[in-house]
């Protein structure tokens, strides 16, 4: 957990790689060639992304210690920060504080959203001997039934800690019942289920390749895209968001979902994705329109640099 939420050291610039997505398996898209591309982020985004991972971090420390009994906590623990970080959380805390939000009333919220990706990557990576899905980039450390309940285990403790961050004094219940509604569809059959199954669906049928854009587009904004959607969604209703902020963070957070799902998958020699990605992040920008702009240039390092391609 410490390298999956740490802080990025700040520099003018990074290059990184298009490869396989740590969270998502890689053989879901392999390759045919790396390319490398040039992402402009200044230094206070990156220690801005890097605080609120920091403080997700601790929330979930604090939230889920190892405690008696141990058989059912240690694993509960381990595998809660074993999960490969996601952006989403911090996308909900970056849209709580846009929409005029305090931070500490989005860490509930951010913290459970990893809860349920947790849960999700550990019932996708059971170590069984027979998936079709390739071997788990983590450690496991216990058995196929105990991560199976385990992961069963996370959900309901997500909701937890949704409803105790309602509190009689903060007149917040109406919101906090919202979000819970939104994140139950999220990943639900509406949403990240969705998208899995055509993921599992679409490796059977093309023999673990990536299949064609549509194919891949399709899961995306099922899965990557519910998740994102819904995390900046619940980011702007905690904040206290008008209607308008709202759906605009809903838009915002579909497109930068379908971004990082479509780049972790993408080909090298596929040109038609590549412009759907360019595409995707001009509509992005367009949703920050209207918001203030000390604000904006923060939440925009999700996808500013327009990821220029060789």
């Amino acid at each position: 957990m410490a390298a999956s939420f740490s802080q990025i050291k700040c520099s003018p610039m990074i290059h990184v790689f298009l490869g396989p997505n740590p969270s998502r398996p890689s053989s879901w898209s392999p390759l045919s060639s790396w390319r490398p591309v040039k992402v402009t982020m200044s230094c206070n985004q990156k220690s801005y992304w890097g605080s609120i991972n920091e403080d997700i971090e601790a929330h979930l420390k604090q939230a889920i210690p190892v405690k008696e009994s141990l058989s059912v906590y240690e694993p509960l623990h381990y595998l809660t920060f074993a999960a490969p970080r996601n952006t989403a959380p911090a996308l909900c805390v970056a849209a709580c504080e846009l929409v005029g939000g305090h931070r500490d009333q989005a860490l509930p919220i951010a913290s459970a959203l990893h809860l349920m990706y947790a849960a999700s990557y550990t019932h996708e990576n059971l170590p069984l001997k027979e998936s079709c899905r390739p071997k788990s980039m983590i450690h496991h450390k216990y058995n196929p039934n105990i991560e199976l309940l385990t992961g069963d285990g996370l959900l309901p403790f997500g909701l937890e800690l949704l409803a105790r961050s309602d509190h009689p004094t903060k007149n917040i219940s109406d919101r906090v019942l919202r979000v819970i509604i939104e994140i139950t569809r999220a990943i639900g059959s509406q949403g990240m289920i969705h998208g899995q199954y055509h993921e599992i669906e679409s490796i059977q049928s093309n023999g673990n390749s990536s299949g064609n854009v549509e194919e891949i587009g399709r899961v995306c904004e099922k899965y990557e895209g519910s998740l994102h959607a819904c995390a900046a969604t619940c980011g702007a209703i905690i904040g206290g968001g008008s209607e308008e902020e709202i759906e605009k963070m809903r838009r915002y957070g579909l497109c930068v979902g379908k971004i990082k799902g479509m780049s972790n998958k993408l080909k090298g020699n596929d040109k038609e994705l590549v412009k759907l990605v360019e595409e995707l992040s001009s509509s992005a920008m367009e949703e920050l329109k209207g918001f203030n702009e000390s604000k904006v240039e923060a939440i925009s390092g999700f996808i500013e640099g327009n990821f220029l391609y060789d």
